[in-house]
């Protein structure tokens, strides 16, 4: 159990691993296997359970049935068996570098740049 909601457990494939996101698509995975395995995390990705549906109401007699909802987009789970890991932690602890050295920065993380771009944090600028 997580004291807070930025740091979670859960079994995936019988593992007990730290999450690191939920209900992620599959290019997002792709993003952050290779970035998590690069920085020597051991990773696993699970697909998500899907959503609850609310019981449908009965329809009334000669009423036409209504189509059946779309499927749920696929979602997965993805999370690293190292348990102390903290993706908030690893991102503003400068903790992760890209495969050409540079440090993950939060937009580097959320996929709002292309290129990781090393910055100097404000504290240290003269």
């Amino acid at each position: 159990m997580a004291i807070n909601k930025n740091h979670e457990f859960e079994d995936l494939d019988g593992v007990k691993c730290a999450v690191v996101e939920k209900n992620i698509s599959k290019d997002r995975v792709d993003f952050l296997k290779p970035l998590l395995e690069l920085n020597g995390y051991t990773v696993m990705v699970v697909a998500s359970a899907p959503p609850k549906a609310a019981p449908a109401a009965p329809a009334a007699e000669g009423a036409p049935t209504p189509p059946p909802p779309p499927p749920a987009p696929e979602t997965f789970t993805l999370g690293v068996t190292n348990v102390m890991f903290n993706a908030t932690n690893a991102v503003f602890g400068r903790l992760l570098k890209t495969s050409n050295g540079h440090i993950v920065t939060l937009a580097y993380w959320r996929q709002q740049e292309k290129v990781a771009h090393d910055q100097v944090p404000y504290y240290e600028n003269k």
